[in-house]
């Protein structure tokens, strides 16, 4: 585990991924048993072959995290895995997601007004961190005084995927599980106009959600509603700064912010890595994978990967259309997707808009979120000209 505990802390893991795509694309780590996978096309195939490659958590999992997600959308494969995306599917259709752009508009000016006059500001924690928890926390209809809540619980989680949690996870994860218990059932009594209710009333086969299945959807929706986006935002920020005139030009060119967008998260994927399990034995490149090995398919790497992507190391802005993973691959491929674009260009919009000549400050170094499976700054200390 050295070199992915070397990883987390890295802001840049791409010259041990290159090394890893030329010289052992698919390796088998001694120490933890696993099976990393570096290139686009391996990466591709575990994403998409469900059959093969199972979504579902190793029984022996006994962690809070592996129970909590074991009956969520993440860790199903069909046929299961369809019934419970056909039920959130409807919160999230483009249709549902843009009607919530005004909303989104608004949260991200009412953020900007409290730190624009002050030309400096971290802007991971003024902005990229509350406004998509705001978003996911509106749709679940949790109430505002618990969003800072909202935050430690989704940084626990995220840890713990790395393997370091000590008691104070142990105690956060309880917490948790408490207050969506507890809202839950809140919502059986009064049910309301958000997710939570709509989960709650939503059946399958004529069978209600079990109670690990709305808190692993609970648990889900916090955390990808959450961690992806701000780090979609700081990383897009940081790459857009790193890259003299991409700035101007985003302001010149306003229709090319979505297109900047998908190359960022080709670029500096927010998540880096998914696992899966061989559910039977099968080759991947030149290896056999036995029956039951648990996989981390690198989609940062992916992502970067030559043979798929030329000049991969390079961000271009004018890059003609491709396809990136950054979003997974086949029936588990983010459902949050057009909530995280939309949110992103929206904040991203207004930071180019109303932060003239933004650059990111050369100290503090910049520290890379504790994980090894989601990417970005921890925080981006920022400066810019005050009007």
């Amino acid at each position: 585990m050295e070199h992915v505990r070397a990883l987390e802390q890295s802001m840049n893991p791409y010259p041990h991924y290159e090394a890893m795509r030329e010289t052992a694309p698919v390796f088998h780590d001694e120490q933890t048993g696993m099976w990393q996978v570096f290139k686009y096309d391996d990466v591709h195939r575990v994403l998409s072959e469900h059959a093969t490659f199972s979504s579902q958590r190793p029984d022996d999992d006994q962690s809070e995290t592996g129970r909590l997600f074991a009956a969520s959308l993440i860790n199903t494969d069909p046929p299961r895995h369809r019934q419970l995306r056909s039920l959130v599917s409807q919160a999230f259709t483009p249709k549902a997601v843009d009607a919530l752009a005004p909303r989104i508009a608004e949260i991200t000016e009412e953020l900007l007004d409290a730190f624009a006059p002050a030309g400096t500001a971290d802007l991971v924690k003024e902005l990229a961190y509350p406004l998509p928890v705001i978003v996911i926390a509106e749709l679940m209809g949790i109430p505002a005084e618990d969003r800072d809540r909202f935050k430690l619980w989704s940084d626990a989680i995220v840890s713990t995927v790395t393997g370091d949690q000590g008691e104070s996870g142990h105690a956060l994860h309880g917490e948790m599980i408490e207050y969506f218990l507890s809202m839950i059932e809140q919502r059986r009594r009064t049910p309301g106009h958000d997710l939570i209710s709509a989960l709650l009333a939503a059946e399958i086969d004529g069978q209600q959600l079990t109670v690990p299945e709305l808190l692993g959807f609970c648990a889900l929706l916090l955390v990808a509603g959450n961690e992806t986006t701000t780090n979609l935002i700081g990383n897009a920020v940081l790459t857009f700064t790193e890259h003299p005139g991409t700035v101007e030009r985003l302001l010149a060119e306003p229709e090319l912010l979505p297109h900047a967008i998908e190359e960022v998260l080709r670029y500096r994927s927010p998540v880096q890595a998914m696992y899966r399990a061989a559910a039977a034995e099968t080759m991947l490149g030149d290896q056999s994978i036995p029956a039951g090995s648990v996989l981390i398919a690198w989609i940062g790497s992916a992502n970067r990967d030559p043979r798929q992507f030329e000049r991969a190391e390079e961000y271009d802005v004018d890059r003609p259309p491709f396809h990136h993973l950054a979003f997974g691959q086949g029936v588990h491929f983010c459902l949050g997707a057009p909530l995280a674009r939309l949110e992103a260009r929206i904040a991203l919009q207004a930071v180019l808009a109303r932060l003239p000549g933004i650059s990111v400050l050369a100290e503090p170094p910049l520290e890379r979120v504790d994980s090894t499976i989601v990417f970005g700054p921890k925080q981006l200390p920022v400066t810019w000209q005050q009007a």
